[in-house]
């Protein structure tokens, strides 16, 4: 199959069974493709769509999330990881709003330096918003393209990157971009799946060598494995007189950057200069069953215990990054995923105990 003809074929198969009701297809903007786009990276279309709902019901467009707090951001945000995506968003809509007088800029280049927009990403917006022509490699595309040329290296090294890039610029047609975008998009979510690809549907199956020599179950290359370091650490949920949880915002950059989240021990017997700090006492304090939480590059083995306390001093301490966070009546702050899941727990413990 020509170049010229890849285009076309994967238009017109589009234009029968490609996906048309999602919600970033509605009223479609610069705003609203990138927030789906960022929402979309490393994240499946069933988990975004109450996030993306959510999202643009409360921050309708570049303005509101620029003037949001970055507390209600990462609200919004929680449960969906990678939580600089989120940081990003809101640091890009500043941007936009004071250097380019709220408007996107047209042009994928550009677009592409903006925080945390990359290449695809830049030209995606450029394409669908816009009409741009303008290549992009997502997760989806980039495995499209490794099985239609039979890469049989690992797409994500340097290497293979640049490769499929070149053939992404080569088949991106110069008519119908912003189709046929989403129509790459849609065939590696619907038919050019990682298991189980449904080839005798696909409309390049002609051109397609790793069908051509019965490897598209073997291609894409996965990742070379390797073994993932464990890191532990002590959770204390410190719950006062009032029932209420205290929580330290941790820095802005780094893991969970600028989320609240529980303090951190190596060993819960470091416990005391933490109570002093806050000039608590415990009454009681009991284990909870652990809980392991999964980065991409390690694991995280959290001992969470229920502390019960007792303070000698104001309750008050949402002053330098801490404060106490009532579960029952909570504000709307940015909690990472696990974080969430053991004040859940230690809800759940105390309604047990009334």
């Amino acid at each position: 199959m020509s170049p010229d003809a890849f285009g076309p074929a994967v238009v017109a198969w589009h234009s029968v069974h490609g996906r048309k009701d999602l919600p970033w297809q509605q009223d479609i903007s610069p705003y609203r493709v990138w927030i789906s786009e960022i929402m979309l990276q490393q994240t499946q279309v069933s988990t975004v769509l109450d996030y993306f709902a959510r999202f643009m019901q409360t921050l309708p467009n570049l303005q509101a999330l620029a003037d949001a707090p970055l507390d209600e951001v990462l609200h919004l945000w929680t449960g969906l990881g990678y939580y600089t995506r989120a940081r990003n968003l809101h640091k890009t809509a500043q941007l936009v709003c004071t250097t380019y007088g709220g408007e996107f800029p047209r042009s994928a280049e550009v677009l592409a330096t903006l925080p945390g927009i990359g290449p695809s990403t830049a030209g995606a917006i450029a394409s669908l918003s816009m009409g741009l022509r303008a290549p992009i490699l997502d997760g989806n595309v980039k495995r499209v393209l490794a099985r239609y040329s039979a890469l049989e290296t690992y797409p994500g090294s340097s290497q293979a990157s640049k490769q499929l890039w070149q053939l992404s610029e080569l088949l991106t047609p110069q008519q119908d971009v912003a189709q046929y975008t989403q129509a790459m998009m849609d065939l590696g979510a619907t038919l050019c799946t990682r298991k189980q690809p449904q080839c005798t549907r696909c409309p390049v199956l002609n051109g397609c060598l790793a069908y051509q020599r019965n490897q598209q179950h073997l291609l894409p290359a996965p990742r070379p494995r390797k073994e993932l370091p464990v890191r532990r650490v002590a959770m204390p949920l410190l719950i006062n007189q009032d029932n209420a949880i205290l929580l330290q915002q941790r820095p802005t950059t780094g893991l969970w950057g600028g989320l609240w989240s529980l303090p951190e021990l190596s060993n819960i017997s470091l416990l005391e200069p933490l109570l002093q700090q806050h000039q608590l006492h415990t009454p009681q304090q009991q284990s909870l069953t652990p809980l392991r939480h999964t980065f991409s590059h390690f694991h995280l083995d959290i001992e969470p215990w229920l502390i019960r306390v007792q303070s000698s001093g104001p309750l008050s301490v949402a002053e330098n990054n801490w404060l106490w966070y009532n579960p029952i009546n909570p504000q709307r702050l940015g909690l990472a995923a696990p974080i969430k899941e053991l004040i859940k727990r230690a809800l759940i413990q105390l309604q047990q105990e009334i």
